[in-house]
């Protein structure tokens, strides 16, 4: 009952997107850790007194499988045409719904989507930061003009300790004539 009362003022804190989204696509009874979704049956108590005469209860196992109440985050297949029906919530809005979740504290609730925390972390796990030329030994192939700074940089340097001499040349030749090395 503590439970039942619980999830009631959790609801109520809820944003009215998140309410929407839960009354549409209500959270199933798994959680789902991974890609691979799993059928699973709900017990429900069914009171069979008018059938049996010892009026005892009976549990009654009903399969909920993918299928029947497809996820909307990925896309499916439509089971008479054969042709696959794009997602209801594109990536962005997938993404959108995952952190207002996860500020609110029902991320898990939420079914499985490649915009999810856990499946972040796993890819994270598995290609690592993917940037070039962050692993060992390899260099970023950077823009032309940093690719090129370091010999600018070395002949400028070399320019400027020369120049004196050439400030002399340029004098001794009388101000520019018979003179050769105009900068470009």
């Amino acid at each position: 009952m503590t439970a039942q009362i619980e999830y009631v003022r959790l609801a109520q804190t809820l944003p009215p997107r998140l309410l929407k989204f839960f009354a549409r696509y209500p959270p199933t009874l798994k959680s789902v850790t991974s890609q691979q979704e799993v059928a699973t049956s709900v017990q429900t108590s069914v009171n069979t007194s008018s059938a049996s005469h010892d009026g005892a209860e009976s549990t009654l196992n009903i399969a909920v499988s993918p299928s029947d109440s497809p996820n909307p985050f990925k896309p499916h297949k439509h089971p008479e045409t054969g042709r696959w029906h794009d997602p209801v919530f594109s990536l962005r809005r997938q993404a959108d719904l995952v952190k207002l979740a996860k500020a609110n504290g029902v991320e898990e609730l939420l079914p499985y989507t490649l915009k999810g925390s856990d499946e972040g972390r796993r890819r994270r796990e598995d290609h690592g930061l993917r940037v070039k030329g962050t692993g060992i030994g390899q260099r970023v192939k950077g823009k032309a003009w940093e690719r090129t700074m370091k010999s600018r940089l070395g002949e400028r340097k070399q320019a400027m300790l020369g120049m004196p001499a050439m400030v002399q040349q340029w004098k001794q030749l009388g101000h520019g004539r018979g003179w050769k090395k105009f900068p470009r």
